[in-house]
């Protein structure tokens, strides 16, 4: 049930006579870093995030949503990668997600987001997994999306 896909994020040829300014290495790690410490400023993000590092790099947080509240561990190798693992919540097998910003050739940019089961899914999940992977990745879009309107705006 491993789920994968790449967002492109700067290319040389897209670039040439855009308006989309090129994200650097810092701006999109800075960005992927709100991911981790403001996930409410995100469309469809939590109402609220209370996290603390309990080792460089390494996140614990509480994320709420309404009257639920999920935990996980997130930890952040600088400008290379992030991994969300949650703890298990009710019967739902918790899915790790990992970001990790790639660079094929100078200049050219892309997110790497791969979502893995920790555990084994239920045939329930197994038959929902295409709705859920829809729904990752159009929640992906929407962050980087947001990352460049930081980017016009505030400069990230």
């Amino acid at each position: 049930m491993r789920f994968e896909h790449l967002i492109e994020i700067n290319s040389p040829a897209t670039s040439v006579g855009s308006v989309v300014p090129p994200f650097t290495r810092e701006q999109l790690w800075h960005g992927l870093m709100q991911r981790v410490q403001t996930p409410q400023r995100f469309p469809m993000g939590p109402e609220r995030c209370e996290w603390r590092e309990t080792e460089p790099g390494v996140y614990k947080r509480e994320v709420h949503f309404g009257p639920h509240a999920l935990h996980d561990e997130v930890e952040a190798t600088p400008m290379e990668r992030i991994q969300f693992t949650p703890e298990a919540h009710g019967d739902t097998t918790p899915v790790r997600l990992t970001i990790s910003i790639e660079e094929p050739t100078p200049g050219r940019m892309v997110l790497r987001f791969v979502y893995e089961p920790v555990g084994e899914p239920s045939a329930e999940e197994k038959y929902y997994a295409e709705y859920r992977h829809n729904a990752w990745l159009h929640n992906d879009r929407d962050m980087v999306r947001t990352l460049r309107q930081w980017l016009n705006e505030e400069g990230l």
